[in-house]
């Protein structure tokens, strides 16, 4: 890890938190060993002994509320180093060893697979601070769902608050990756919620006569009133007692959620009250954690407690305290009373709480990035932007480039030589898009977007274990797009060399008839082809524009500036590249 991005301060208190972690090992054992002898003493030779196991225990308790506290805070502080360094890496755009999102990835999406959205490279690994499933399956499908204007001004409005806040950012993230390990299924909780309840009356005369029943014996047994054996008698009846709570404790046990996936929860709710903000929709998605009825914090943390007792019960101080306290009823009671209360809320909470992922995942980025910048969007079919990069390329290698597409145009045809930026352009032009669309703030100094849904046609590629060619895939991702034209949809498209897989002659008119169907419609995009004899188009049909890649040849070497230029491309340099490539002519 390259410490030297690192905060000294947050360094300074991770080496801090270890050293009293330490610390607090060696007392508790210490500890441990008073409190085990003082038992065994106690119950076979000096029964006021066992006052000093009691006492002891209490501190145990205690060491072990301190040791647990501290583990937590130093892996609160170890997340937010790990954080620092991953930060230096995405600014770099180093994405290697970030969760590519690859389940997501869909070859029938109307875009996704084609602007790397997912996958190695992504957008998602540059964007993605969720900690769970939820909230990564959130973010995901934000990314794959289609323009709407309404949704994303909601959403750049809370980023863009978000943004301002850093610290908030960061602990919530940290919080998250800190206790959420190896998440559980909520399922079998969910349902335990459900169903009726399991605690009957008489249920009552155990819950409280095995505390007070257990206290007495060990105090009259410590001053010497009764013999220890009366303590052995009491345990054998404890255990028939409690046999009458083990199956639904047992079967909670199995159900609750992992305790680390609850304290995460209530963290963040914590966080989350304690936020003042002003943005609208923050603010709805702070209601459902306070509101004058409960405080979910306080009622996650409850929860917290519950499920670290009941699924710690074969521990072997508890089962000790249980055998002589009969705990499990106080357990089972405790839990009804919190099902009956909270228990339709919960499901509602992690909701939120994706969401909130999804949020400061955007937040943290826009932060990072220092953009200010934020799309436009308009009613009129049209996109207009100055200065537009790609995300994905580091920025001291990004090339920005001006664009506009105006409402009296359809087709934009994109010419240009081998490896000049046609591709690429088009790429950057969607994701810009996606980016737009989701509440982020494009790479560009001005973005402005019209009402379009987003189609492309870019990566298609054969299947062998379907039988399908790459260009019968790339005539079945047309017919896609010609349905949502049939249909009256707005859609923008970006089609790259479109039927490459045929000959020239048909290629030709081919891509002219496309290009027409496509006028007739409400749909209207970008082609990019190397037939230059498709340029001639803008002569005859006053919908179409031409725009091109250039590179020029200097010194038995290709240049590219990789800068967008009216009009079609003057040269290409298939041929030079084949003969750079050792072919002879």
């Amino acid at each position: 890890m390259n410490i030297a991005y690192v905060s000294q301060d947050i360094l300074g208190l991770l080496a801090k938190a270890k050293r009293k972690g330490i610390m607090l090992s060696l007392v508790r054992l210490s500890v441990f060993f008073v409190m085990a002898a003082a038992f065994i003493v106690g119950v076979t030779d000096k029964p006021l002994f066992l006052l000093l196991f009691l006492l002891s225990l209490i501190g145990f308790i205690y060491l072990i509320i301190l040791f647990n506290q501290n583990r937590d805070e130093t892996a609160f502080l170890s997340e937010l180093v790990k954080m620092e360094e991953e930060k230096i890496k995405r600014n770099s755009r180093n994405l290697q060893g970030f969760d590519t999102g690859a389940e997501f990835i869909d070859k029938g999406h109307p875009f996704s697979s084609d602007l790397d959205i997912f996958g190695s490279h992504s957008l998602f690994q540059l964007l993605n601070h969720t900690v769970n499933k939820g909230g990564k399956a959130k973010l995901a499908s934000w990314l794959q769902s289609q323009m709407n204007p309404d949704l994303a001004t909601q959403r750049s409005g809370a980023v863009r608050e978000l943004s301002q806040h850093p610290k908030f950012i960061s602990d919530f993230e940290a919080i998250g990756r800190a206790f959420i390990k190896e998440e559980k299924s909520k399922t079998g909780f969910y349902n335990w919620l459900k169903q009726s309840e399991t605690w009957w009356p008489f249920y009552y005369l155990p819950l409280v006569l095995g505390p007070i029943g257990g206290s007495i014996l060990l105090i009259l047994t410590a001053v010497g009133m009764i013999p220890p054996v009366w303590i052995g008698a009491w345990i054998v009846l404890g255990i028939f007692s409690l046999t009458l709570v083990f199956k639904p404790l047992q079967e909670a046990s199995k159900v609750f959620p992992n305790q680390g996936d609850i304290k995460t929860f209530g963290k963040w709710a914590s966080l989350i009250e304690k936020s003042d903000f002003a943005d609208p929709y923050l603010h709805s998605l702070k209601e459902p954690i306070k509101n004058e009825n409960f405080v979910a914090s306080e009622v996650l943390k409850s929860l917290e407690q519950k499920t670290f007792m009941i699924q710690n019960r074969i521990n072997l101080m508890f089962v000790i305290f249980n055998l002589i306290f009969w705990i499990d009823f106080f357990l089972l009671w405790r839990a009804e009373i919190w099902r009956k209360r909270f228990g339709s809320h919960i499901g509602a909470w992690e909701e939120v709480f994706d969401t909130w992922q999804a949020l400061v995942s955007l937040g943290a980025f826009t932060y990072e990035e220092q953009n200010t910048s934020f799309p436009t969007w308009s009613r009129e079919k049209t996109i207009e932007a100055k200065n537009l990069k790609h995300p994905l390329i580091p920025k001291e290698k990004a090339v920005g480039n001006d664009f506009s597409f105006h409402e009296n145009t359809k087709t934009i045809l994109l010419t240009g030589s081998n490896m000049s930026g046609k591709t690429t352009f088009m790429r950057t032009l969607g994701i810009n898009m996606v980016m737009a669309n989701i509440g982020l703030g494009p790479m560009a100094e001005s973005f402005i977007l019209g009402p379009f849904q987003l189609f492309t046609s870019m990566r298609n590629s054969d299947n062998l274990g379907e039988s399908v060619s790459s260009f019968y895939a790339e005539l079945a991702r047309i017919k896609q797009l010609l349905s949502k034209a049939e249909e009256g949809d707005t859609v923008f498209f970006l089609l790259d060399e479109i039927l490459k897989g045929t000959n020239t002659a048909d290629r030709i008119m081919g891509s002219e008839a496309l290009i027409r169907q496509l006028a007739a419609s409400n749909c209207k995009g970008i082609i990019s082809t190397h037939d230059i004899e498709l340029s001639q188009l803008q002569n005859s049909l006053n919908y179409l524009v031409n725009k091109s890649f250039h590179s020029e040849i200097m010194d038995d070497k290709i240049h590219f500036d990789y800068k967008l230029k009216e009009g079609p491309c003057p040269s290409f340099n298939a041929h030079k590249l084949m003969e750079l490539m050792g072919i002879r002519f």
